[in-house]
């Protein structure tokens, strides 16, 4: 599994809590250039990506990421379960969101048992094809 945050204590604590439970690696990405490379060379069975604009424009959200593994340009099935984390959500944002098949939104700010059940969920789904 992956997860992209740029917040290095969420990142950690799910990702040390996930192996703590047995629940297999996190794989931790703090922003897309890390998430693009890791991409590249894993293939992963699900991910969390964090897509919040800097200056929180509603129109300024950072979907390349979700179109790389969509578009099948990574070590991943284009159809691996994906989930987005955000501080707000526009109607445009989930129009984006849900023609590019997201499993899961994640509204900030949450509990990191929030991460772990998703993706705990995301491991109990069947395999997808590569």
């Amino acid at each position: 599994m992956l997860l992209v945050e740029p917040e290095a204590l969420l990142r950690q604590t799910v990702a040390l809590t996930a192996r703590s439970l047995g629940m297999g690696t996190i794989h931790e990405a703090a922003s897309g250039a890390v998430a693009r490379r890791l991409l590249q060379a894993h293939a992963f069975d699900g991910a969390v990506f964090a897509i919040d604009c800097a200056d929180g424009a509603a129109d300024c959200f950072d979907l390349s990421l979700l179109d790389q593994v969509r578009g099948g340009q990574s070590a991943s099935a284009p159809d691996i379960p994906i989930a987005i984390m955000v501080e707000h959500a526009t109607c445009a944002l989930l129009k984006q969101l849900q023609t590019r098949q997201v499993h899961r939104l994640i509204l900030k700010p949450f509990r990191a048992r929030v991460l772990l059940d998703t993706f705990a969920s995301f491991a109990a789904a069947p395999p997808r094809g590569r």
